[in-house]
């Protein structure tokens, strides 16, 4: 008979795969013993305040542009872009010297017209000595009454002219009607410029606003908006009240966005003009939600639920819930979730169904 050999290291292979297999078991065992600590969070239900923040610039609420009454060449300029201007500041001149030629023209046409007006009155004064004498006509001695009549209005006429003129002198001054700001000036010693002409912008600080530009999207929510809060970059702890002023009914045509003016309600000298400002459009919701961190979101089933922990078994188990909305680093929670329920917030894809945790902190949100 042909002897089979048998390799003395397969008699050996069974037992090996046992001894793994248990080995595993026992491993197993331990993970599920492993009481890990865990970061939790105590679910309070509240109301839903949704916040939109924004970047925007403090401007004037009134803004005036200045000029020349009359037209000329500027002679002497007095301020700079910057500068605080009171009631009743010179801000510039012009070349008076047209101004008083004007002057002196309307005063002589004044003197021509006065002379007038008397050689007129005199006239009629003999003409209606010879009516009353029956020297001349009723047609002759109305015709002198009718010339004294022209020589009245043009006296009237010179007069007023003159007038005017005297205060065209007086605009060769320009002068600021309120105190404010110079934001612009657009003038230079030696120009000519013509009446009306825009030379001084001037910005009124009485009334300050934050101007902001608002996406399409969201223009629902600025104008429902329950309260807005504005801080300033150079002091960002400290809020001031806002009151949305103006929406603008057109989208800027390469922004496509809307310029909202909002009203700073209780700021004082410490917001300058063309300051940066943060504006808080803040909204509340008809819905009750619970605010959590994004990392206590558990995926399963591609469902998204939480891990509670029970203080009566140290335990943890799964609950599914419905999200409302996520933000930038949390989750708003619609429903599935109870008043004082504690909800694990960090590590929680290293748990399992019924595992024992221990409390490490509870943190606040």
């Amino acid at each position: 008979m042909k002897k089979i050999k048998i390799n003395r290291q397969l008699l050996f292979l069974p037992f090996l795969i046992s001894m793994l297999m248990l080995s595993a078991c026992v491993k197993e065992e331990a993970s599920k013993k492993v009481i890990r600590p865990v970061v939790t969070q105590q679910v309070k239900i509240q109301e839903n305040w949704q916040q939109a923040t924004y970047a925007g610039e403090i401007r004037a609420r009134y803004r005036m542009t200045l000029g020349f009454r009359i037209g000329g060449k500027i002679i002497e300029r007095f301020i700079e872009v910057g500068d605080i201007v009171k009631p009743g500041t010179l801000l510039a001149k012009l070349d008076p010297d047209d101004s008083k030629l004007q002057l002196m023209q309307a005063g002589g046409a004044l003197e021509a017209a006065k002379a007038e007006k008397r050689k007129a009155q005199l006239d009629l004064k003999r003409y209606t000595k010879l009516y009353k004498d029956k020297m001349i006509s009723a047609a002759e001695h109305l015709r002198y009454s009718n010339l004294l009549d022209i020589a009245k209005a043009k006296y009237t006429q010179a007069e007023a002219h003159l007038e005017v003129t005297r205060n065209q002198s007086d605009y060769t001054h320009l002068y600021a009607d309120k105190g404010g700001v110079i934001t612009a000036l657009e003038m230079e010693v030696g120009q000519v410029v013509v009446p009306g002409q825009t030379v001084v912008k001037l910005a009124l600080p009485e009334e300050k606003e934050v101007i902001i530009a608002v996406a399409e999207s969201r223009l629902d929510e600025v104008r429902h908006a329950d309260e807005v809060k504005i801080s300033l970059w150079i002091d960002p702890d400290r809020y001031y009240q806002g009151r949305i002023r103006e929406i603008s009914p057109g989208a800027d045509p390469v922004t496509r966005t809307y310029t909202v003016k909002i009203s700073l309600l209780d700021v004082g000298d410490e917001a300058q003009l063309g300051m940066t400002a943060t504006v808080i459009i803040i909204q509340k919701k008809k819905e009750m939600i619970v605010k959590l961190p994004l990392t206590s979101i558990f995926q399963k089933d591609t469902k998204p639920a939480v891990w509670i922990y029970s203080p009566d078994t140290a335990q943890v188990f799964l609950t599914p819930i419905d999200i409302l909305e996520y933000q930038f680093d949390s989750v708003l929670i619609q429903s599935g979730l109870k008043e004082g329920q504690i909800v694990v917030i960090a590590g929680v894809h290293k748990l399992h169904e019924g595992q024992k945790v221990r409390l490490q902190k509870r943190a606040q949100w």
